[in-house]
């Protein structure tokens, strides 16, 4: 008799059992270590976010994102609130203060709505113009640039090193905005703070003035077909919104309506020190809340979460923002028109 017969069988499922695991263990010490090891990318995607509104393309640019401080520039609210609403929203300090602009393009018209910052506000941002190259536009198509305000997060993008960053853009600018940040007069009376304004404004303005390629309007007009002022002053002397509209689609641009959308939201009582008149600016603020809320229409804000772009909700006596829901099939226009140059 064999001696391996002589085994009994417990003990050979046992050993049976044992010499799979020892063989799927070399089968797992022999699988090859990952060859890639590859490197972790730290950049975000391209800043770009495109929708249509009627006839009309609208495309989000995020020229970047920075720190804002809510302690030292948001007034009429305690430490103790801001942190419950920024808790309430799950906002973590530091809270990132983005900063969109608008690109549209009306078959017949390249238009941009503000900026961006450029290089005034350093590494952060600065962004816009790479992020326009990647939405597939170049600077020299945009026909058009329309600034809500002067402030230099909004102007700053349209000059490159003392040269126009849009060569063959017309600025449009409400006169009482432009008088004031102009006027080396207003900014010895304003608060120091302001001074870096001024500046940015003058600085910006400067080639497109010298090339005569600036104009100023006055109240609510309507500047193209589809785009309308719409002045909402408070913010800013002359702080403009812009309505664009097509086949009965309606987008507001806001510009600086709103700059911490967890805090002014729930809140639009708190307001900002750098609000030109604090008052009008909260007045406006609950005004386009309730008229957007009311009509259901499309908002583009320049300091909402990139794209910015959403509907306002009034739920129980407080607003609510509704981010726009990402898509990847545009509808055609309905009707086709002559492309932009």
């Amino acid at each position: 008799m064999s001696p391996h017969s002589r085994i009994p069988g417990k003990i050979s499922t046992v050993m049976a059992g044992a010499l799979t695991a020892c063989a799927l263990l070399a089968v797992e010490l022999a699988v090859p270590p990952a060859r890639a090891a590859a490197p972790q990318q730290r950049v975000q995607v391209a800043g770009w976010y495109r929708m249509m509104l009627g006839d009309f393309e609208v495309t989000a640019l995020l020229d970047g994102t920075h720190p804002f401080p809510v302690d030292e520039v948001m007034t009429h609210a305690t430490h103790e609130q801001l942190d419950q609403l920024l808790a309430s929203a799950d906002t973590p300090r530091p809270v990132e203060g983005p900063i969109n602009a608008f690109l549209i393009n009306t078959g017949s018209r390249l238009v941009l709505i503000d900026s961006g910052a450029g290089t005034l506000y350093g590494e952060c941002c600065g962004h816009l113009i790479a992020n326009l190259r990647a939405a597939g536009y170049q600077p020299e198509q945009v026909d058009d640039i329309f600034l809500t305000h002067l402030h230099r997060d909004h102007v700053g993008g349209i000059n490159a090193r003392g040269q126009m960053a849009f060569p063959n853009a017309t600025l449009h600018i409400s006169r009482t905005d432009a008088d004031y940040w102009t006027s080396r007069d207003q900014q010895k009376l304003a608060p120091a703070f302001l001074g870096s304004m001024f500046d940015g404004a003058i600085e910006s303005l400067q080639p497109y003035l010298a090339a005569h390629r600036v104009q100023t309007f006055v109240g609510g007009v309507d500047l193209l077909p589809g785009l309308r002022a719409m002045p909402s002053a408070g913010h800013t002397p002359g702080h403009t919104a812009y309505v664009v509209e097509s086949r009965g689609q309606k987008l507001v641009v806001w510009g600086d309506v709103v700059h911490v959308a967890p805090i002014q939201f729930p809140a639009p009582g708190i307001r900002l020190k750098y609000d030109s008149d604090q008052d009008q600016a909260e007045q406006v603020r609950r005004q386009l809340f309730a008229e957007a809320a009311q009509q259901g229409q499309w908002v583009a804000a320049a300091h909402i979460a990139f794209p910015g772009i959403g509907h306002i909700l009034a739920r129980d006596g407080r607003y609510d923002w509704a981010p726009a829901a990402f898509t990847s099939w545009l509808p055609a226009p309905a009707a086709a028109s002559a492309p932009a140059r």
